[in-house]
Parts: C-alpha cells; structure tokens; sequence
C-alpha cells in the first residue's frame, strides 16, 4: 500500500459515499486509476465493506452495554452460534484475561439486555457494563504504511 492508497483508505473512511471524481482529485489521479486502486484494496481485504453510522437510540436501542463472558474453549462453538443468531449483538471479540469474550450488544430496553444476560449465563460467568455517555464516537482506524 503506498501513500496514494492510504489517502484513500482515509477518505472512503471517513465518508465512503464520497464520489469518484472527488476522490480522484483529492488525489491526483483520473477517475479510472482511483477505481481500479479501490478494487485491489477490496480484493486484497484491507477494505472490506461499507456501512452508515446509526445512532442506536435513534433506531429504538438506547440501552448500549458491554458483556464479559467467560467459557471454556469446548463451548466457543455452541456460544458463537447462539450469539450469531442475536441481532442485538454488535460485536464479539475473543480477549485475554479473566473472560473469554466481550460482546457489544444494543437493546431497546434493560429488560431485554437482563433476558439476554440470562441466556449468556447458561454458558459461563458474565460481567456486564452499560454505557451511560460515549465521549469518543467511533472513528477511522489507523492505516499504517
């Protein structure tokens, strides 16, 4: 990837419906040559989709809370199907430490997050944090050369 590519990375990162022309001229390059940059870096997996930003009260899930997990290695299949199938699930990670998983979630009502716990806990020991404020939204992960 050279400086060209991570300029555009930057750009498609920050907004990812940022028309060809702009972008070919942010950079200095034809239209043509920018598109064909962007397919390698797609081909390639270094960009590997586009997607809005959704303010998660807006869409009815105002309650936004991190949980803990702790399995044991046999159980990880059976745990990531069941947290597949749930749509309130943002992420999961695999972490070290104390817990095996963390897992973002978003619910429209605590109620729903406690329902979900429950669940969670036919598997292992969890912890969970809900967030009151977030002071730095997502941004654009580093590119390095």
């Amino acid at each position: 990837m050279d400086y060209i590519d991570k300029q555009l990375v930057q750009l498609l990162c920050k907004n990812a419906r940022t028309p060809l022309k702009t972008l070919a001229e942010t950079v200095g390059l034809s239209s043509p040559a920018v598109s064909t940059r962007i397919a390698r870096l797609e081909n390639t997996g270094l960009i590997t989709g586009y997607s809005a930003r959704i303010s998660l009260p807006a869409a009815g899930c105002p309650i936004k809370a991190y949980v803990s997990l702790e399995i044991l290695p046999e159980q990880k299949p059976e745990v990531l199907d069941f947290i597949r199938g749930c749509a309130n699930v943002l992420e999961c990670d695999c972490v070290t430490g104390a817990y095996s998983l963390i897992i973002k979630t978003a619910f429209p009502h605590t109620e729903d997050l406690d329902r979900f716990i429950g669940d969670l806990q036919h598997f292992g020991r969890t912890q969970t944090q809900i967030v009151f404020a977030n002071y730095l939204p997502p941004r654009e992960a580093p590119v390095s050369d």
